[in-house]
């Protein structure tokens, strides 16, 4: 069970450019501060994933994600409100370009996720901190549901390694709301943590 103190920690690990081994809702993630570029260079060497692949921005409160993307749409602001918090992840529009070092090689798109964090690692939704959040493993190997199933050379090169029992063990359903504004189509591009047809029932008629 994570506490008031290991959130305060993980912002203190963002802050100074760590890394860190988190719980989110669904699989066990890695979190470094999206503005640091060291950081995020140090994230993706440590998964062996490359730089111009996209990770998601993480916030922990669907208050934070709209101070943080005021340009969205009215539209857009309704999805995020019925499916998040929850086990998925939006491709939005990113027309400020805000956290590049997170979009990969495609400035103009950005993942945004709002995790339903588990009773036990509920202190986290004291974060007040923006994390780039890619999942705890290496390049192409499963997802880990507890800690202790993250890599040790994850493990041992994070600054920080937070334990907040066992997840789910599903990675997030990513869904594509890029054209959503304009004609209200989208599209789910990775089947995941909430199904296909929750999400269809969440975003009819918006």
């Amino acid at each position: 069970m994570l506490t008031a103190d290991d959130a305060a920690t993980f912002e203190r690990c963002m802050a100074v450019g760590g890394v860190a081994v988190f719980p989110a809702d669904t699989v066990y993630g890695l979190a470094c501060d999206p503005a640091i570029d060291d950081a995020v260079q140090r994230l993706y060497a440590m998964k062996g994933r490359s730089l111009d692949k996209p990770s998601a921005v993480m916030l922990f409160s669907v208050d934070l994600a709209f101070a943080a993307l005021p340009e969205l749409g009215e539209r857009e602001r309704a999805a995020v409100e019925a499916l998040m918090p929850g086990g998925v992840t939006f491709l939005l529009p990113n027309p400020a370009r805000r956290f590049p070092l997170a979009c990969g090689d495609d400035p103009g798109t950005l993942g945004l996720r709002v995790p339903a964090l588990p009773p036990s690692a509920a202190a986290l939704r004291a974060v007040r901190w923006p994390v780039l959040q890619s999942s705890a493993n290496l390049a192409g190997q499963p997802e880990a549901r507890r800690a202790s199933e993250v890599d040790e050379r994850l493990r041992a090169a994070a600054d920080l390694v937070l334990d907040g029992g066992e997840l789910p063990g599903t990675a997030s359903t990513v869904i594509d709301l890029r054209a959503f504004a304009q004609g209200g189509t989208w599209q789910i591009v990775r089947h995941g943590m909430v199904a296909d047809d929750v999400v269809a029932a969440a975003l009819r008629g918006l």
